[in-house]
């Protein structure tokens, strides 16, 4: 019977005995909320077992899961460990890494993930290689990158991708807009506005930065097209019409002749790590892994996802 078990279904059991919460939990497996449950139930229906007990406020270990949950994470320690030094010994991860990742997205974000990175893997060279607004994937789409930090959603339904921040959406506007006084503005003042986007090979992110979810009948007035921040205030300070952006760029783009007020009624802006899982090399690799268990991510979906719809 012990041959039916699985490393996964010791991950699985490991990790939500130290969440004690779904939904964290399964953010840090890659999978969905239901497969993990799932999981968990086919694991103690297969031994006959009762591991956790829940009700719709918590999850919690009965004591076989309490006594058995240490001798778990010591047997995937020990497998961790063995395959960490197969890879050391091989020297695999040495090499270089492309991190591609969009224009003014997290710069913070960026240099903490490379700097981190670099300290823990010195073997490593990271090459990071910043994308315009006429590519939202950052090279992952065409291949030109292994690794990306982005802003979905995008258009890569075979990738993965990890919430690495959360953001509130706000307004960019001319300093004499008739709302450029106001604390906070709502989506629906602002549709009729000219807008500044992004190129139409932008796609899906052109559209969600478009608003166009809430436009129903009322299509954008195309004011401008840019593919860079800057390029993008400058036409805003010219006068040309607005556009719809994220309260990090609110920092790092402020300039003369323009105003950023925060949107009240839009679901946040996610940062996020992406990657192809079935062309990983092992530099890219052991990114993800080191992002996965390093990073403090706070509440996300199993797949990378989060209560974004749009992600």
């Amino acid at each position: 019977m012990s041959a039916d078990i699985t490393l996964r279904q010791l991950r699985y059991f490991a990790v939500l005995g130290e969440e004690l919460n779904y939904r964290r939990a399964a953010g840090r497996l890659f999978i969905t909320q239901p497969a993990l449950s799932t999981a968990i139930k086919q694991l103690e229906q297969h031994f006959g077992v009762v591991l956790f007990t829940r009700n719709t406020r918590e999850v919690a270990l009965t004591d076989l899961g309490a006594a058995w949950l240490p001798q778990v994470q010591q047997a995937i320690s020990g497998v961790d460990a063995v395959v960490e030094n197969l890879v050391t010994l091989s020297g695999t991860r040495k090499g270089v890494l492309r991190l591609g990742y969009l224009i003014g997205t997290g710069a913070d974000l960026l240099f903490r993930v490379v700097r981190h990175f670099e300290a823990a893997y010195p073997e490593v060279t990271v090459e990071p290689m910043e994308y315009d607004f006429a590519d939202p994937t950052a090279g992952l789409a065409e291949g030109s990158t292994e690794v990306a930090i982005i802003r979905p959603p995008v258009d890569l339904p075979e990738h993965r991708m990890l919430v690495l921040d959360a953001e509130s959406w706000v307004v960019c506007m001319p300093r004499d807009h008739r709302l450029a006084e106001r604390a906070d503005v709502s989506i629906t003042e602002l549709l009729d506005d000219p807008i500044v986007c992004a190129p139409l090979t932008a796609g899906t992110w052109r559209d969600y930065w478009l608003a166009m979810d809430v436009r129903g009948n009322r299509p954008p007035t195309i004011a401008a097209v840019a593919a860079t921040y800057e390029a993008e205030t400058t036409c805003i300070a010219r006068g040309l019409g607005i556009s719809f952006t994220s309260s990090s760029v609110a920092r790092f783009y402020d300039r003369p002749g323009i105003v950023y007020v925060p949107i009240i009624d839009r679901p946040p802006s996610y940062t996020a790590l992406a990657w192809q899982p079935s062309t990983l090399s092992p530099q890219a690799d052991a990114l993800v892994r080191h992002v996965q268990a390093h990073w403090n991510f706070g509440d996300i979906l199993a797949d990378g996802t989060t209560d974004n719809p749009s992600l």
